[in-house]
């Protein structure tokens, strides 16, 4: 076991913990309280050659490695979720899942633009009455000739208002339920295609949220990704890349808090001592860094699998549960720490506790995580190789 990172990976690190406290930190606390969402981080990101960070070379990506990917999502997040989700969702859930999935065709017409940042990627699945159960959306996709014509609603999608394209989930034969569902790449410009953002969110305020609306939205049918009735196998394979990218961010989180709280404990005293000498303030950061330590070693274990062109859903599964729960409670003994001041926007750790919630519920709550990791422990359940699979890295060129 090599548990060191490379030159390249350690690169990678500096460059975006560089760019997130230049371009990202100076600004987010105004964006956060705006709800604005700052396009101009894509473009930078893009710029930077990190939008296809772990796309192979051939279709316009950096050509890296799936734990670099984790790195990116660590180091983003690390600024704030915002921009660590639109990399979730437009690398992890959209671009890989093209990679996986999709014909050259698709791949020469889609990826490539979104590898290289110069065209947006979405994802919707999630529905107003299916979210966990994913069987029960409405969304149709009725084939007529060379085309679909496609009728729903998808919502809570990231990235609505600015994607470029959508992976669309809809149901193909609605008697199937889950064999019933097929994929789709739908453009925005498509007519029929409308979004809308949703305000007042919790948390990720800086990040773009909203829903999707499909009216007799003629798609045609070479942007089918895989066969129709193979949509729930591409849903849960994309959750897998997303899983991971989410699992990594929470990586980010935890140091977030860490570094914050460390900060404070050296400034704020009480009864004539730093509070960091207080035997019950260090068990607080304690358990941050120990809970850090762990998360890293499962995203990197899920990482080593997917480069090694493994099934990982088991694996990135922990790495999401466990991580996404140690960041909320990082974040929340962080505001512990900070006292009064926690409460305050004052200090970044009240952004830090209301953007922990949202990735306990996406991708998978932590509800379905245990019951996950419950059957695989029992054997009742286990993972067949599907017939697509992601390419392992170093990738062919």
């Amino acid at each position: 076991m090599n548990f060191a990172l490379s030159e390249e990976q350690e690169a990678v690190r500096k460059l975006v913990r560089t760019f997130v406290d230049r371009e990202i930190n100076p600004y987010i606390q105004e964006w956060d309280a705006n709800g604005h969402f700052e396009p101009a981080i894509l473009k930078r990101l893009a710029e930077l050659e990190l939008m296809g960070v772990c796309i192979p070379e051939k279709y316009g990506g950096a050509g890296m490695d799936y734990n670099t990917l984790a790195i990116v999502c660590e180091e983003l997040e690390r600024g704030d979720t915002a921009f660590r989700t639109a990399v979730s969702v437009h690398t992890g859930l959209n671009s890989m899942t093209i990679l996986q999935w999709g014909n050259e065709w698709q791949k020469e017409t889609y990826l490539i633009p979104q590898a290289r940042g110069q065209k947006i990627g979405a994802f919707g699945l999630t529905e107003p009455n299916a979210g966990s159960d994913v069987a029960a959306m409405v969304t149709t996709a009725r084939r007529i000739g060379d085309h679909y014509l496609l009728n729903g609603q998808k919502t809570w999608i990231s990235l609505c208002d600015v994607a470029d394209h959508f992976l669309i989930f809809a149901k193909t034969d609605p008697d199937k339920r889950h064999d019933g569902i097929s994929c789709f790449i739908v453009e925005r410009t498509f007519p029929g295609v409308t979004t809308r953002a949703i305000k007042g969110k919790l948390g990720i305020r800086a990040g773009n949220t909203g829903e999707v609306f499909l009216e007799d939205v003629r798609v045609p049918a070479e942007n089918r990704l895989g066969e129709e009735g193979e949509g729930f196998k591409i849903a849960m394979s994309a959750l897998d890349s997303g899983r991971f990218t989410v699992a990594a961010g929470a990586c980010g989180l935890i140091n977030a808090c860490l570094e914050a709280s460390v900060k404070y404990c050296h400034e704020r005293k009480t009864f004539g001592k730093e509070i960091g000498r207080h035997q019950l303030v260090q068990q607080m950061i304690a358990k941050m860094a120990v809970n850090l330590d762990i998360s890293r070693l499962l995203v990197y274990r899920a990482g080593w699998l997917k480069n090694q062109g493994k099934r990982n859903t088991r694996e990135t599964s922990m790495a999401k549960w466990f991580a996404c729960d140690a960041a909320f409670e990082a974040a929340n003994d962080a505001v512990q720490i900070h006292g009064a001041y926690g409460y305050s926007h004052e200090y970044p750790v009240e952004r830090y506790l209301r953007n922990a919630k949202a990735p306990v519920i996406y991708e998978g709550t932590r509800e379905i995580h245990t019951i996950m990791q419950g059957e695989y422990a029992l054997g009742y359940r286990s993972d067949k190789r599907l017939n697509r699979m992601l390419p392992p890295w170093p990738f062919e060129e």
